[in-house]
């Protein structure tokens, strides 16, 4: 379990689920203003920020290459990093094949399953939440062919123009690669996030599970100590949690 000593007066921020470049930048980049323009807000008291993953549409890296645009996020949480601001990334089902460059360029770690950190004696577990509980079997068996590596020599040999042009269509039009569900609550019992967070509070306790993946904020009571937060997405409802070293909050972008 990592451990995150929280200074008095500083914050950890999470946020989930931009689908930046969706359906196309041109239409992603007032909401990708918006992100920045938060990003920018929250530095004067951000200790941690977690980006919980999906935070594009699309992305492919090449050896060489990184998908075009984004240069507004890309500046800002280099910024920040840069400040000292602890960012921790969590690979989504729509940016799982990032390899290196967030590390290399922007000294922020990148994680590719769930982890546990202590912040000021209060336990998290966190992750993207794609492919965990009892359900979302669609989605599982497409992630096995999207990681395998077999399937991504072949995808890095097309040339970038239309390797990542094929991508975006597929990511934007087809549901089953996207993962989304409708963004209507299923009610304790199929909400398989849900069902997932008590199934690992039967093995270990944890103050509280924090996910993204399904687009639809959420803060539900597990038991009396333990809570399962979802945090939305910056499509519909611009949602984000903030820690503050005692409380766990979901909050709503202003404006």
């Amino acid at each position: 379990m990592k451990n995150i000593a929280l200074p008095k007066g500083k914050k950890v921020y999470f946020a989930s689920d931009n689908h930046l470049g969706a359906p196309t930048r041109r239409d992603s980049l007032p909401r990708e203003k918006k992100f920045v323009a938060w990003l920018d807000s929250i530095k004067r008291d951000a200790h941690a920020i977690f980006l919980m993953g999906d935070l594009f549409d699309f992305w492919f890296e090449y050896k060489t290459v990184v998908p075009k645009g984004f240069t507004r996020t890309l500046g800002k949480l280099a910024e920040l990093s840069d400040m000292g601001i602890q960012i921790t990334y969590f690979v989504g089902n729509h940016d799982l094949w990032m390899n290196g460059y967030f590390e290399e360029e922007l000294n922020i770690p990148v994680h590719h399953k769930p982890q546990q950190f202590l912040i000021n004696d209060t336990s998290f577990f966190i992750g993207h939440g794609d492919g965990l509980g009892p359900h979302d079997k669609g989605f599982k068996r497409m992630k096995k062919v999207f990681t395998n590596p077999m399937a991504k020599w072949f995808f890095k040999w097309l040339h970038p123009d239309l390797g990542v042009r094929l991508a975006q269509h597929l990511s934007v039009n087809n549901r089953i690669i996207s993962g989304e569900a409708d963004a209507t609550f299923l009610g304790e019992d199929k909400e398989w996030l849900i069902l997932y967070a008590k199934r690992k509070l039967e093995q270990q306790h944890y103050d509280h599970f924090i996910f993204g993946h399904r687009h639809l904020p959420m803060e539900i009571k597990l038991n009396e100590k333990s809570t399962y937060t979802n945090l939305g997405d910056w499509i519909s409802y611009f949602t984000y949690a903030v820690f503050d070293g005692e409380k766990l909050t979901l909050k709503k972008l202003k404006g």
